[in-house]
């Protein structure tokens, strides 16, 4: 579980940021590389490369060349690791709602 841990810690330090989130959400569209994302805000091509790297980081994005640029793409295997983690939590929230409707019912069939 470490290990997801940390991988989690750099997913969610990814997705921590509004730019990031939008970058994610033009990558769903098409891959694009870094001028074409840059394209889309008002930064430098360096900003925008630093959140790519924070996105690679976190494993959401897979960079590849293409010649002489590096184009940017959704990494899927990224988010499913991240749904695995979070899964985690659903079997504790599960099991707690689980047992709040056991006391209800018992309180209402004991009335």
């Amino acid at each position: 579980m470490t290990a997801q841990i940390t991988d989690a810690t750099a997913t969610f330090k990814a997705l921590g940021d509004p730019t990031r989130q939008q970058i994610l959400s033009l990558l769903c569209e098409r891959e694009m590389t870094i001028a074409e994302v840059a394209d889309q805000f008002e930064m430098s091509r360096t900003g925008v490369k630093k959140h790519l790297t924070l996105l690679e980081k976190g494993r959401l994005i897979k960079v590849r060349e293409q010649g002489r640029e590096k184009v940017n793409a959704l990494n899927r295997e990224g988010f499913s690791q991240l749904e695995s983690w979070l899964k985690f939590f659903d079997r504790f929230w599960d099991n707690k709602l689980a047992a709040l409707k056991a006391a209800a019912e018992k309180d209402f069939n004991d009335e």
